[in-house]
């Protein structure tokens, strides 16, 4: 007995658990969605303030700014947070079998993600989403013996409740109550932002504290319940150990893509016709979407998991990202940084949509090259090193 008490105080000497694939995959495949989404944010002032860009008026800009909203705005990062809660529950086994306190080593994992994102928001991207993960870190402690039944019902309780909010808002702004100026740049701000941005070091990082100033009301009382409730699935899906044996819930899977392609698609259309015509107030757009946009997202996951075993190759390249997915999501904003921002080539609102969605493929497909390298020799990427560095607060094994 005293050897075996030896163990749990090396947890990098030999993996806990075996991977699952198709998990690191899905992580892979959202976070290409998520690049695709930000690097258009990461280019332009002017779409960082809800706005076109007006120098990019062509029917191909448009076209990919429609498809883009339509299909991938507000999805993507839904799929990550259900990620993130799944991957919780994967932490609290492997405390669990380690015989290690999960409590206190999660916090300082806690602590770790919300440095990283703080850094990250001010030096590169303000609508950074690591920040958001730390808080609803907390939230998920708390709510870690949940049923998952009732987990399901307190995300859609939570869902439910965040959109009530917006219809009200949207109420008000029908009888002349718009305060929706106050969230975002009017155009005469977003020139100087761009000014900024193209500047030097402080001139960046002052635009980034000015506008986390003026997004943080954003960030607590829309995005932090929406990723909360995308989460409480996702912790609802590891406890019942669904990603474990998908063939097994193939009937599930397939209803999934019945009821979420129809009402995920047709509330995404009417978002994007509230984001871009003002036929519709945003305030309705965004109560519809955030009911519609977790179904829509439901159905890609769904998508993606039965469609994975017919295509390893594909399965391959898009794991070794998602083994990667915290180092990935930064290096994607260092990387749009020294294109778009005055820490490099300084083209902020001079790149094309259609260009913006190449650039973002192109450093999509270096990522999984690089990945795939990186893992040959290594066990963890490296800010996923650093954070497995502060959890367990002891040097990570090296080598693979």
């Amino acid at each position: 007995m005293r050897a075996q008490q030896t163990h749990p105080a090396r947890p990098d000497i030999r993996p806990t658990a075996a991977r699952i694939a198709s998990v690191d995959a899905l992580r892979g495949f959202s976070l290409l969605g998520i690049l695709v989404v930000n690097i258009a944010f990461l280019a332009s002032g002017y779409r960082m303030a809800g706005m076109a860009e007006p120098a990019f008026d062509s029917s191909l800009d448009w076209g990919v700014r429609w498809v883009v909203t339509l299909f991938l705005e507000n999805k993507f990062y839904l799929l990550f947070s259900f990620l993130f809660g799944y991957s919780f529950t994967l932490q609290v086994d492997s405390a669990r079998r380690q015989g290690r306190p999960f409590v206190p080593m999660f916090l300082r994992r806690l602590a770790g993600l919300f440095l990283l994102g703080l850094a990250h928001a001010v030096l590169l991207f303000p609508g950074d989403i690591l920040t958001t993960y730390a808080a609803v870190g907390l939230a998920l402690l708390i709510f870690r013996a949940i049923r998952p039944r009732t987990a399901v019902l307190l995300a859609v309780a939570l869902t439910l409740l965040l959109a009530l909010g917006f219809v009200l808002l949207a109420v008000l702004a029908s009888a002349g109550l718009d305060m929706s100026g106050r969230l975002a740049d009017e155009s005469a701000q977003v020139a100087a932002s761009n000014s900024a941005l193209g500047g030097g070091f402080w001139q960046i990082v002052s635009e980034h504290l000015r506008k986390l100033s003026l997004i943080i009301v954003a960030r607590v009382f829309f995005q932090g319940p929406a990723v909360l409730a995308a989460c409480l699935i996702g912790l609802a899906v590891g406890k019942l150990g669904v990603l474990r044996d998908v063939a097994a819930y193939t009937g599930t899977l397939r209803r999934l893509q019945w009821i979420g392609f129809p009402v995920g698609l047709a509330g995404a259309f009417f978002y994007t016709l509230s984001a871009w015509t003002g036929s519709v107030h945003k305030f309705w757009g965004e109560a519809v979407d955030l009911v519609t946009a977790p179904l829509l997202a439901a159905a890609y996951a769904a998508t993606f998991l039965r469609v994975l075993p017919y295509v390893p190759r594909v399965a391959r390249a898009l794991a070794a990202p998602g083994r990667m997915a915290l180092s990935n999501y930064l290096a994607q904003s260092l990387i749009c940084a020294l294109i778009f921002t005055g820490y490099g080539l300084a083209l902020l609102d001079r790149v094309s949509p259609p260009l913006e969605v190449l650039i973002a493929l192109g450093i999509f497909a270096a990522q999984v090259l690089y990945s795939r390298r990186w893992l040959r020799r290594h066990r963890y990427g490296p800010v996923e090193w650093l954070l497995r560095f502060l959890t367990y607060w002891r040097r990570p094994a090296a080598g693979k």
